[in-house]
């Protein structure tokens, strides 16, 4: 029989256990300095810590300061429609989300509407936030490529950051290793909610002609089949500078594209992320790198299939020349042997 392992002592404070401690002072003074998922594992500690550990206010406070987004009025009305309110919101939206395989069987629901509460941050504060509802039922949605976007084409939004002095223009990698993006896509009719966001840029790059600088955030998903085997959603932030150095966000979109770069119409981006969000896999782990890698692993597939088909395309019109071939062979053949 194998032995188990000796649980740890119990947590002491000052020769007592922690559970000594009056329920006021853990709840005011300890579990509020808390982050979210510090607080989801003191949860599970003991059936006491639980108790305090699942208060609503403290879960509140833990989603509003970590996305200043849904304090709209829209989202603030929709997330105590969750099972377990901001705690099952911040479950659903914190962690990296993964959907790997598509199920041929999954039941599509017809919602009314999808929510896109929006946060970008630079050296982890808050310079945009935004909350979009997008309805889902119109035939325009359903035949149009899907694509969401926040600002209007000559909008923009300033922000506090100044482009670096050294440098002439704003720089990439200035924005490379500062910026971060949350994207959260809420059900409000399914009362889920996921984030569709690699949290660190997966490229960022400056535009040829305008020399403004477009970072790109990007997801991986499951799509269901054929081009549509893995489906990439992508969001675009594209900053500029203007004179004195002040840099403005002026474009934040999402559009969802398969392996061979096409857009996905909006019946069917609703599919895949109605699923994704039913069945995706929330993990911890680190967003950025680990979405930067899923990224590069999905440009390299699309490399991959695009050579086979280019290898399949050649074999095809190989075959379409030798039957010419033989069929233009196989009638002077006869013209002159008849």
């Amino acid at each position: 029989m194998v032995a188990l392992p000796t649980p740890p002592p119990p947590t002491t404070i000052q020769g007592g256990t922690i559970s000594t401690l009056h329920p006021d002072i853990l709840q005011t003074h300890i579990l509020t300095l808390l982050d979210g998922p510090t607080l989801a594992a003191t949860a599970c500690a003991s059936s006491e810590l639980h108790a305090l550990s699942t208060e609503e206010k403290l879960w509140q406070k833990i989603c509003t300061s970590t996305w200043p987004s849904i304090n709209d009025p829209i989202v603030r009305s929709i997330i105590p429609t969750f099972p377990s309110g901001h705690r099952s919101f911040f479950s659903d939206s914190y962690p990296l989300l993964h959907h790997n395989h598509h199920s041929s069987s999954f039941p599509t629901t017809s919602t009314e509407c999808f929510v896109s509460a929006v946060d970008i941050y630079y050296k982890k504060v808050p310079i945009f936030s935004k909350v979009e509802t997008t309805e889902t039922l119109s035939d325009w949605f359903k035949s149009s490529p899907f694509r969401l976007d926040l600002l209007e084409p000559k909008e923009f939004v300033q922000t506090w950051i100044q482009s670096q002095q050294s440098e002439k223009e704003l720089s990439v990698e200035q924005l490379e290793e500062n910026i971060t993006l949350s994207w959260i896509l809420i059900d409000p009719k399914g009362r889920r909610a996921m984030n569709l966001s690699s949290e660190r840029p997966v490229s960022v790059q400056r535009h040829w002609l305008t020399g403004e600088v477009v970072v790109k955030f990007s997801i991986i998903m499951a799509g269901d089949g054929g081009e549509k085997e893995y489906v990439e959603c992508g969001v675009m932030v594209c900053c500029g500078e203007k004179e004195g150095g002040e840099v403005e966000v002026r474009e934040v979109s999402m559009v969802m594209e398969d392996m061979e770069g096409k857009n996905l119409t909006g019946k069917d981006g609703l599919v895949i992320l109605q699923e994704a969000m039913e069945r995706g896999e929330r993990r911890k782990g680190k967003g950025g790198e680990e979405g930067k890698g899923r990224y590069e692993e999905f440009v390299e597939r699309k490399k991959e299939r695009k050579e086979r088909m280019k290898k399949l395309e050649k074999a095809l019109d190989m075959a379409c020349i030798a039957t010419g071939i033989a069929v233009f062979v196989s009638f002077w053949t006869f013209i002159l042997f008849r």
